[in-house]
């Protein structure tokens, strides 16, 4: 592959990756009748973080955001779950406050995240889940993008009020066979499974409770912290889950572009 002056590529008939740096920015099927170089015009990323206390929504929202933005979702959640279930040692670490409805600390969390970050699939941007939680966990993760000159573009809160998370938590019920989550008021259950499905041990009002008000009291901070910053998009977490996908996808405004390329066709038929 030959990169010129005039930032064209010329290739050989194999598919071939261009790359800026680490950041990949498109994967070009030259072996096409006609197709001989690329011109590379634009690359963009997109680093977002959403923000919101637990049952917001925040997961179904970051697979919209994922979706329009095309980068990774970077769940703390995700990855705590992970090492619980697969009984790590870490994840260990992470049950014994999991269990007692308690957030995790932020020395371990900081560790999950910079790890994360490093992976390629993040140079071309990323959505964090869950973290940062804390204005020293805000803190870390800008010293760490700021390592690698990255900066954060929207930083996207679900607002959600208190009693409607409760009401919403309380009433989730899974089914072990099917995976499926129902919600006994908004989405109940066929009568006939009704008996089998089950409540997670941190879905009951006193674990949830608890959450909200260690969660109020550390991440509430965040928000003129990041308001501070020109980076806090407010977004009304309440109504149904194609309004609320509307309102947050219209605060990124349109999806950003990593890469555009125009090939050149020689000889190609008219």
């Amino acid at each position: 592959m030959l990169l010129r002056d005039d930032g064209l590529v010329d290739e050989g008939a194999r598919p071939f990756t261009i790359r800026v740096g680490r950041l990949p920015c498109v994967r070009v099927p030259v072996s096409a009748p006609g197709v001989t170089c690329l011109h590379l015009t634009e690359i963009i990323t997109m680093n977002v973080i959403l923000l919101g206390p637990p049952g917001a929504g925040k997961g179904t929202q970051a697979a919209a955001i994922v979706e329009h933005c095309h980068v990774p979702h970077v769940s703390t959640g995700d990855i705590i779950r992970d090492a619980i279930a697969r009984n790590t040692p870490r994840g260990r670490e992470f049950r014994c406050f999991s269990d007692t409805g308690r957030l995790v600390p932020d020395d371990l969390v900081n560790e999950v995240v910079a790890d994360r970050l490093v992976y390629p699939d993040c140079d071309a941007g990323f959505l964090l889940d869950g973290y940062p939680r804390t204005i020293e966990q805000a803190c870390t993760l800008d010293m760490v993008l700021e390592r690698r000159s990255r900066s954060l573009d929207h930083v996207i809160l679900l607002d959600v009020a208190d009693a409607i998370l409760i009401e919403r938590i309380t009433g989730r019920r899974s089914d072990p066979v099917t995976r499926r989550v129902f919600h006994l008021r908004f989405d109940p259950p066929p009568p006939e499974i009704a008996g089998r499905l089950v409540q997670r041990h941190d879905d009951t009002a006193e674990v949830l409770t608890r959450r909200l008000a260690e969660y109020h009291q550390k991440t509430d901070a965040l928000v003129p912290y990041y308001e501070r910053l020109g980076l806090l998009r407010r977004v009304d977490g309440t109504g149904r889950v194609d309004e609320v996908r509307q309102r947050t996808l219209s605060v990124l405004g349109q999806a950003p572009v990593r890469a555009r390329a125009a090939a050149s066709q020689v000889g190609a038929d008219s």
